[in-house]
């Protein structure tokens, strides 16, 4: 590890152990790179013996005595590192070769943007591309998150904002939400740039966390009350067509989940519907 890394990678663990090793893998840039992984209070045995393996092979591993969930986990991470721009990456993902090097080289080019975010790569069962918005549309955001956690983020900027919340779940919405309220701008990495691949197996936190939607959704509406104070200026200023516009107020926002609705996207994203760019 080098003292002049310009990123930072964060991976939080908790019973993951074997798949944050293969996501500290998967980091292969040409330049160096910080690595952190935070293990949440894991209790298992393999956890234990694949953090020890990536001790022994230098990566700094943060062991947390209580599990606070992931945002809590980033920010133990993130001040383990002193890299400029820092990428959030869970434990059961993977990063793109590449892909670091070319979105902090998008943040040196562009000084006032606070993150660089991409499309990015589903798989498990299937593989696809999964389309991030070309801009920070608060009025998106106000309804649904579709810009990932894993960008690259300015450290500065990220420490302006109060850093991750300690909610459960969700707390990716509100470093997004954040962003789009004080109308700080971030940079796209380009149409069809991978900026790393999301795992999608068993139940993901965010999965389970669909059950207590309202709750939590209301949470965000109240902690960012100028984000929705103003969302008639956000609609006329977005990009999205007329028919989105309509759609998410009625598809999103507070309306309560359900199971069956990961059925009807799978069937969707199969005639290429939510993949495509928009």
């Amino acid at each position: 590890m080098s003292e002049t890394a310009r990123i930072a990678v964060v991976i939080p663990c908790y019973r993951d152990g074997v798949l944050a090793a293969q996501a500290v893998a998967s980091i292969d840039e040409g330049e160096p790179v910080e690595i952190v992984v935070v293990d949440d209070a894991s209790d298992d045995l393999p956890t234990e013996a694949a953090l020890a393996g990536l001790e022994g092979n230098g990566v700094i591993v943060v062991r947390q005595r209580l599990n606070t969930g992931p945002g809590p986990a980033r920010i133990s991470g993130l001040a383990a590192t002193t890299a400029p721009y820092v990428f959030p990456l869970d434990a059961d993902d993977l990063a793109v070769p590449g892909a670091l090097g070319a979105m902090a080289d998008r943040l040196d080019a562009n000084p006032d943007a606070v993150v660089c975010y991409g499309d990015y790569v589903e798989f498990g069962e299937t593989e696809l591309m999964r389309a991030v918005p070309d801009e920070i549309d608060p009025f998106r955001l106000a309804y649904t998150n579709e810009y990932p956690i894993s960008a690259m983020f300015r450290r500065s900027a990220l420490e302006s904002i109060g850093l991750w919340p300690g909610m459960r779940a969700y707390e990716d919405w509100h470093v997004w939400m954040t962003f789009a309220e004080r109308g700080l701008p971030g940079v796209h990495l380009g149409a069809g740039s991978p900026t790393y691949k999301r795992r999608l197996h068993g139940h993901r936190l965010l999965t389970a966390a669909k059950s207590h939607h309202s709750e939590l959704y209301g949470q965000l509406r109240r902690d960012h009350p100028r984000l929705f104070a103003e969302l008639g200026e956000h609609r006329r200023r977005s990009s999205m067509s007329r028919a989105r516009q309509v759609i998410y107020p009625v598809l999103y926002g507070s309306r309560r989940r359900w199971g069956w609705e990961a059925h009807v996207k799978r069937m969707l994203d199969r005639v290429g519907l939510w993949t495509m760019r928009r």
